[in-house]
């Protein structure tokens, strides 16, 4: 098998994102999405992991298309939607008579799928001794029907996925450690809708026009404040979310222009205890983080002031008595040059802390206790830029 060149893997990430309808161009969605193409014709266990809703169920689709088993049978089986009662009938089979209402004998998916894929949503959500029954596949393909004491082969591949911290439930003793590093052979992590940039906007007007399309009805467009509503709420509920509040909007307000209240209007406020996944709607938190940074500066440059103010008290030319050459002191202007404006001094601010931490947005707007978009702001207004030596990785 030949190497995968950086040129071949984005052409087949744009053709994974056409033929499975994927909308987006953010660089860690096309990172992942070239990512299950590489791992694709081997034939490794991949555990895709994310928020719910962030569309974690294209990436086995993906896995299987590009591999060597797309014409055999793939199948996606929800974890977290069986009951714990019938979760290993349903897997691995079962024989007539192994239980109440087993009239007959029945294939498991591990059966009906050998040589393709199974796609295992919601992993977390398999019981301990089920989880101990996945672990016999995984290690040697042999698995047992319920009610049956003949050991069957299947050849299979696994593709789970989860929106749970897997290494907390280990610690917790709610899953297999043995399993799951059997599953994380290979890890995609999915990047959340609020992680995605200017995806959202384009993924609203998809749904929207979906929605036009579906129903006849006329497009709805949406305003600069709109999208930018929509760019800075962080979508708890992800691609999910989003498209619910876009056929909401394209409902109610075909053929028009949607406005920002619009769009505040269907965010609910009570996403998170204090409310922070929605975009204020009053512009007073902008000034009150513009007055804390301000105070900061002011602060900074009175000391500098009373400093000017003391070196120029206690340091006057002093005649020479023995030497016929003059010592002259440096001028106080020269020790201290003049202060800078307000803004200035928060340019300055800002940029240093930047550089202090490699340019990483996050870690820079927590130390000046500002929220990121308000250092995105800045950024812009004083036009920064950026670090020419940043990477996407740097801002995780």
């Amino acid at each position: 098998m030949k190497a995968a060149t950086p040129a071949t893997l984005q052409a087949d990430a744009e053709r994974a994102k056409q033929r499975f309808g994927i909308v987006g161009n953010s660089p860690a969605l096309t990172a992942a999405i070239e990512r299950a193409v590489r791992v694709a014709p081997i034939d490794l266990s991949v555990l895709v992991t994310g928020e719910s809703g962030s569309g974690k169920e294209f990436f086995p689709k993906i896995i299987h298309q590009f591999g060597s088993r797309k014409h055999k049978k793939y199948i996606a089986v929800n974890c977290g939607a069986i009951p714990e009662g019938t979760i290993d009938s349903e897997l691995f089979g079962h024989e007539k008579g192994s239980f109440t209402g087993a009239i007959s004998s029945r294939k498991g998916y591990f059966e009906e799928a050998d040589g393709g894929t199974i796609f295992l949503d919601e992993v977390a959500e398999l019981p301990l001794p089920t989880q101990a029954r996945l672990l016999r596949v995984l290690e040697s393909g042999e698995f047992l029907k319920v009610g049956s004491s003949d050991v069957q082969k299947t050849d299979i591949r696994i593709v789970a996925a989860t929106n749970v911290d897997l290494l907390e439930a280990v610690v917790k003793g709610r899953f297999r450690e043995d399993l799951y590093y059997r599953l994380s052979t290979v890890v995609i992590q999915v990047p959340s809708l609020h992680d995605r940039g200017d995806d959202v906007v384009l993924l609203a007007r998809k749904f929207a026009r979906d929605f036009a399309e579906r129903y006849v009805t006329a497009p709805i467009t949406f305003s600069e404040e709109a999208r930018r509503a929509l760019m800075l709420y962080r979508w708890p509920g992800n691609v999910r979310q989003l498209k619910n509040v876009v056929e909401q909007l394209a409902l109610f307000n075909a053929g028009e222009e949607v406005s920002r209240d619009e769009v505040l209007s269907l965010l609910p406020r009570a996403a998170s205890p204090a409310g922070s996944d929605v975009m204020p709607h009053q512009n007073h938190s902008y000034e009150a983080e513009r007055e804390m940074l301000w105070q900061m500066v002011v602060s900074l440059k009175a000391e500098i002031e009373t400093l000017r103010r003391e070196v120029a008290a206690k340091a006057p030319v002093q005649e020479p008595q023995r030497s016929t050459a003059l010592i002259k002191l440096p001028e106080p202007a020269i020790l201290f040059p003049p202060a800078q404006t307000l803004e200035e001094s928060e340019r300055d601010m800002i940029e240093a802390a930047l550089t202090r931490n490699a340019w990483n947005k996050k870690r820079t707007a927590r130390e000046l206790n500002i929220s990121e978009r308000t250092l995105y702001r800045k950024i812009n207004e004083f036009g920064l830029g950026s670090s020419p030596l940043k990477t996407p990785a740097d801002e995780k």
